[in-house]
Formats: structure tokens, sequence, C-alpha cells
């Protein structure tokens, strides 16, 4: 049977992180103490030393501004044409054939 994932706010996973740099406590032990896993507070962890100090997390997009958001809805946009127009071009041939 398959365990419940469990899910934790933004929040929480920032104070987690702050706590576990500002305790002195080893990273099984912090797990310990905020009852989480101790791979779950390592992904944290290390989310917040690539950047710069800030977890990212689900939802969040992990994108720093609007033009960044811009460029991965236009890059999904270019992907879903191609992939539209590779699809013509297969009835296409099937057709003439």
């Amino acid at each position: 049977m398959r365990k419940h994932k469990q899910q934790y706010s933004a929040e929480f996973k920032q104070d987690a992180v702050e706590y576990y740099h500002s305790s002195g406590k080893s990273l099984e032990q912090v797990a310990g103490d905020l009852k989480v896993s101790k791979s779950a507070l390592s992904k944290w962890v290390s989310s917040a030393q690539t950047n710069h100090g800030t977890v990212n997390h689900r939802g969040s997009g992990n994108l720093s501004s609007d033009a960044e958001k811009e460029i991965a809805r236009l890059k999904k946009e270019l992907k879903d044409s191609k992939d539209a127009l590779d699809i013509l071009k297969k009835a296409i041939s099937i057709l003439n054939n």
C-alpha cells in the first residue's frame, strides 16, 4: 500500500532551512526535531544553497522574472506547434502513399 506523501508549505521549508543553519545541529537531528525525512530536508537545504537562500517549491515555477516566465511559455508553445506540424507531415505522407 502506498503512503500518502506529506506536502509542506514554502514557509515551512524556508523556516526549516533557516533552523538547520542557525541551530548548529546535524541534518539528522534537525529532521528529527521537525519530524520530516532527512532526504526532504537535504533537498530543501540544497535548493536554498543554489538559489541564494530561497527554497524552491512545487508551483513556484522556479522562474525569477516575468521575462523568464514569458520565455518558458513561448518555448512550450513553439514545441507544441512543432509537434503538431510533425503530425501533419506524417499524415500527409501516409495519405500520399
